[in-house]
C-alpha cells in the first residue's frame, strides 16, 4: 500500500496523525495489501517535525521516505514533475523564470501532458504571488487565453449548439470567466444580431480584451 503526503506548514504532531491514518487505514484494506510504505514530501528539513524520536523506527527503516525538495539539487536537472513541486519553494525573485522554463520544457517532452503541467505551474505562481491577478499571472508566463483550461472549457461547452447560438454563448462564458462580468441582454441582443463572421471576429479579439469594459467599443464599431 503506497501512501504520501505533502506538507508545507510545521505541524508538531504531523507523525502522529499520519502513522495514526495509515495504520488505520491498512487495518482496513488489510486484504487488498500485504504490505505499506510512505513518503512524506517537505519544502525544507526545518519544516519536519521537530520530535521524531518515537518515530526512528519508522523513519530510518527504510518504510517511510522523507524528501526535502531544497536539497534535490537544480531544478533544471530534475525530472518535471518533480520540478514542478520544487518551483513551490522557489523565491519569487526567481520562480517566473523557472516557471516558464518549465512549461516550454513540458511543450517539448512528448510523454508529458503539457496542459496538465500548464495547470500546476499556474496554479502555484496564483498561490505564490497573491497580489497579482490571474491575468497578470498569464502575462508572466507569457501564456496566451487560448492555452488556458477557461478558454478550452468555454469552447467544449459550446460544441454541440447551432454556429451562431454557440459563438454568442462561447462568447459570453468567455467573457464570464475572464472579468467576471456576465452579458446584460442589451449587448446579448446585440450580439445575436451580429453576423456569424464578426462573432468569429469577436471571439478573437476578445483575447486582447483588458477588462469587460472593452465589449462596449468593439460593439459600437459594428453596424447592427
Amino acid at each position: 500500500m503506497p501512501s504520501g503526503t505533502a506538507r508545507f506548514e510545521k505541524d508538531e504532531m504531523l507523525y502522529e496523525k499520519f502513522f495514526a491514518e495509515s495504520h488505520l487505514y491498512f487495518y482496513r484494506n488489510r486484504s487488498k495489501f500485504s504490505d505499506w510504505q510512505a513518503v512524506v514530501i517537505y519544502p525544507s528539513k526545518s519544516v519536519e517535525q521537530s520530535n521524531v524520536y518515537p518515530h526512528r523506527s519508522y523513519l530510518n527503516g527504510g518504510q517511510v521516505h522523507r524528501v526535502y525538495l531544497d536539497e534535490l539539487g537544480d531544478i533544471r536537472t530534475l525530472p518535471i514533475w518533480v520540478a514542478v513541486m520544487v518551483l513551490t519553494t522557489l523565491s519569487e525573485a526567481v520562480a517566473p523564470t523557472e516557471a516558464r522554463y518549465l512549461l516550454e520544457r513540458s511543450r517539448q517532452e512528448p510523454e508529458v501532458s503539457s496542459g496538465a503541467v500548464l495547470e500546476v505551474v499556474t496554479s502555484i505562481m496564483v498561490y505564490k504571488f497573491e497580489q497579482l491577478s490571474r491575468n497578470d499571472i498569464d502575462t508572466m508566463l507569457g501564456i496566451t487565453i487560448k492555452e488556458t483550461r477557461v478558454y478550452q472549457e468555454a469552447r467544449e461547452e459550446g460544441r454541440e449548439e447551432g454556429r451562431e447560438e454557440q459563438a454568442v454563448n462561447f462568447i459570453a462564458r468567455l467573457l464570464k470567466k475572464r472579468f467576471g462580468h456576465s452579458l446584460s441582454e442589451e449587448m446579448r441582443e446585440r450580439l445575436e444580431n451580429l453576423p456569424l463572421p464578426n462573432l468569429e471576429s469577436l471571439s478573437e479579439d476578445l483575447l486582447d480584451f483588458s477588462s469587460f469594459a472593452d465589449l462596449q467599443p468593439w460593439l459600437d464599431t459594428k453596424v447592427i
